[in-house]
């Protein structure tokens, strides 16, 4: 088992935070009113893009495939009342390449959805529901091909998802 991480020291205004990781880096948390950094509930969801996204270029690569341009697009709902958790999740991984082929990219966000993604394993067992999902876009006058992979959460159980 391995111990992460993080100190968060005010800055003296307003609600501004820096976030000292166990890794070494800093990041600057904020409110709407100050500005200054994102707000704590975004980490959530850029912990999710930026996860999911190296466990599918990294799958991509072994599989040698020629991707040209890759981005994780992560949009949530999130409740009215406190606490405002998030309730869903579309989790869309845009993949462009020519010789990228679906059901590569399919399996690929299956196996970060259910085995390697830690930050997606957290939120859908929690209260969060995951959509994962593709668009793929290879040659010129292609039309993108789209589609969901699996949904995950709410509740899930992080050594079942791949059952699930």
């Amino acid at each position: 088992m391995s111990t992460k991480t993080s100190n968060a020291v005010y800055e003296g205004t307003g609600l501004r935070f820096t976030v000292h990781t166990g890794s070494g880096h800093a990041i600057v948390l904020d409110n709407v009113e100050g500005d200054a950094g994102p707000r704590p509930v975004e980490m959530l969801l850029a912990g999710q893009a930026g996860c999911t996204g190296m466990d599918v270029i990294s799958i991509l690569q072994k599989k040698r495939l020629t991707v040209t341009r890759y981005e994780v697009a992560v949009t949530a709902e999130q409740r009215d009342r406190q606490p405002a958790t998030f309730t869903r999740a579309d989790v869309v991984h845009i993949v462009e390449g020519p010789t990228v082929d679906e059901a590569s990219v399919r399996r690929a966000i299956e196996l970060s959805a259910t085995k390697y993604c830690s930050v997606a394993a957290m939120l859908s067992a929690g209260t969060v529901e995951i959509h994962h999902r593709y668009r793929i876009v290879g040659a010129a006058g292609i039309a993108p091909i789209e589609g969901e992979v699996m949904v995950t959460g709410p509740n899930a159980d992080p050594d079942n998802l791949a059952r699930a």
